[in-house]
């Protein structure tokens, strides 16, 4: 057997003699031909067919699509003076793979942005492909980092939102963010028509992120429109100014003001205290951001007699004559017992309204049904927000008629259980100052007043009851503080108490609403303080003298004639008596 096998060579074994069959050569040749075939078929599909596959794959390595960023649309006032603006800015990013930058140089760039060299690690110490070092910074500063030629760190342009007026014009236009984009006021309210539409580029990028060519313009951007506000510039600056000066001499803890142009409905002017300056909001609070002419209530209180006064002339059961008896300053409703800060007698109804007599503003309510009375309101406006388009407008708090009770009815005919925003109340004196009816207000400038108003009370109703607000700045009345020189002017003054907890309690919310010329009123100035604690807290006193100097202020700034004669200036001598004031009621 071992002999057998030394004889048998490998080019000899019997299985080399057995043959393949003929189709197996064939097939695998057949196999190789159909692979190439479509080989070709698909080169020839990718390459002349549906070349686009290869094009986009290609290009999603090199190829970028940039936005452009569109300019940010102006917001001017009435006069056409520019209060906001977006200027060029730069925003510095970096590839964190890319910026492999030396100590020195870390130390260079965190010195240059004003940051700390453990935040440019940390930014830097990411897996991101991109990270944004610093935001909106100037121009000139972005081209000193590019300059250093640092690898990683590039920038792009954007715009940043600039506000010339600061301060005065903070809470009537808002700010935007970092991306440009409305947050409070205006520019949130008007964002549609300000943002305009970015448009976009077509770019060829290395590897490290810097443009090497321009391929394409996709899409144009669209700017923004400009938006000219019904803002008086002058005419809100006396108000910021005035409304600061009362917070100071009265260590308040808020207030706001409102003016409004009677004859169109356009917001004029709307401050708020404390404010902030919009151009820097590094420490922002809270407080400061509140538009609370718009955005807080307060019980209204003695503001609100002079409606209970038109509604009891309108239906006909009272006259400006009327007598009422208030004696002996106090009544009892139910279990409860209502008020006046100053005991009256016998008082027509022109002299409650003068003298701010709880007493009879509740009588005169309590001669009505709460449907008439609710109605009033509802009519006016209270209750429901206004729709100026401001984020966070309030509507207010007016519960429907048939859950109030007696002495709820009286005491909201003096501005007590019922809440209002500043806004509401000065928009309510439309219907003294136009004969009766109201008009829509409006923050954006008209071209022409509006046709037709929505009626309200009658003109008679309305004449009569600006008679009874002009007696309320004379001698005798709760707000000779509120005399203008050389104009006839007519408001009602407001102290009502704060709820705190469930409970009234002593602090207030002294406020005042006014209207002039009362020959033939122009404009209407509403004030509020809320809590002034440096030993004042009565609306004439406190919020009067505010609505005198910018109501005064702002009627020369519009040219409105005098329709008082000027009385010639008497130098106080020494020892003379004082001018005589009427406590108001609360």
């Amino acid at each position: 057997m071992t002999k057998a096998k030394k004889g048998v060579t490998f080019n000899h074994n019997p299985l080399l003699h057995s043959e393949l069959p003929a189709w197996r050569p064939r097939f695998v040749l057949l196999c190789l031909l159909g692979g190439s075939l479509a080989l070709v078929g698909r080169a020839v599909y990718l390459q002349g067919v549906n070349d686009q596959f290869l094009q986009a794959k290609g290009e999603s390595r090199y190829a970028r699509v940039l936005a452009v960023p569109a300019t940010r649309g102006k917001i001017t006032d009435r006069q056409g003076d520019v209060l906001a603006v977006s200027s060029p800015v730069k925003s510095l990013w970096a590839i964190p793979e890319d910026a492999r930058l030396n100590p020195a140089q870390t130390r260079q760039l965190a010195g240059l942005l004003e940051m700390d060299v453990n935040e440019i690690h940390q930014k830097l110490a990411t897996d991101k492909d991109f990270v944004y070092l610093k935001r909106q910074v100037s121009p000139e500063l972005a081209d000193r980092i590019a300059a250093l030629k640092l690898p990683g760190i590039h920038d792009q342009k954007e715009y940043r939102r600039f506000y010339p007026g600061g301060d005065v014009m903070a809470h009537v236009l808002g700010f935007t963010g970092v991306d440009d984009k409305g947050q409070e006021g205006i520019e949130l309210a008007f964002e549609s028509s300000l943002a305009g539409k970015p448009g976009s580029r077509r770019v060829v990028k290395d590897r490290r992120g810097n443009v090497v060519e321009d391929v394409q313009s996709i899409r144009p951007p669209q700017d923004g429109r400009e938006v000219a506000l019904s803002i008086d510039n002058k005419i809100q600056f006396l108000a910021h100014a005035a409304l600061k000066q009362a917070m100071l001499e009265h260590k308040a803890k808020a207030g706001g003001i409102v003016v409004l142009d009677a004859k169109t409905g356009e917001v004029l002017a709307l401050a708020n205290a404390p404010t902030f300056n919009p151009n820097n909001r590094v420490k922002l609070t809270g407080d400061q951001l509140r538009n609370r002419a718009l955005t807080d209530t307060y019980e209204p209180g003695s503001t609100m007699k002079p409606f209970t006064a038109a509604m009891a002339l309108e239906n006909g059961k009272f006259t400006a004559n009327t007598i009422i008896n208030c004696a002996p300053g106090r009544m009892t409703i139910g279990s409860a017992t209502i008020s006046d800060a100053h005991p009256h007698g016998a008082l027509s109804v022109a002299e409650v309204i003068q003298k701010s007599s709880n007493i009879g503003a509740a009588k005169l309510a309590l001669s009505f049904t709460p449907d008439v009375m609710w109605k009033m309101f509802d009519d006016l406006g209270f209750g429901a927000p206004l729709k100026l388009g401001f984020p966070g407008e309030a509507g207010g708090r007016l519960r429907p008629a048939n859950s109030w009770r007696p002495i709820e009815q009286a005491t909201m005919s003096y501005g007590h259980g019922i809440s209002v925003s500043l806004m509401q109340m000065a928009n309510a004196y439309q219907v003294f100052a136009r004969d009766g009816d109201m008009v829509p207000l409006s923050l954006s400038r008209m071209d022409a007043p509006p046709l037709h108003g929505t009626r309200v009370f009658s003109p008679q109703t309305a004449r009569e009851v600006r008679q009874m607000l002009e007696m309320v700045v004379q001698p005798g009345g709760t707000a000779p503080q509120a005399n203008i020189p050389g104009y006839r002017v007519g408001g009602k003054t407001g102290t009502a108490m704060k709820l705190v907890g469930g409970r009234y309690a002593l602090k207030y919310v002294a406020s005042f609403v006014g209207i002039a010329p009362i020959s033939d009123p122009r404009l209407i100035v509403a004030v509020m303080i809320d809590e002034p604690t440096n030993g004042k807290h009565y609306g004439g006193n406190v919020a009067g003298p505010v609505f005198a100097q910018v109501m005064g202020g702002a009627l020369r700034t519009l040219g409105v004639a005098a329709d008082a004669p000027l009385k010639p200036l008497q130098m106080a001598r020494q020892g003379a008596a004082p001018v005589p004031y009427v406590r108001e009621a609360m």
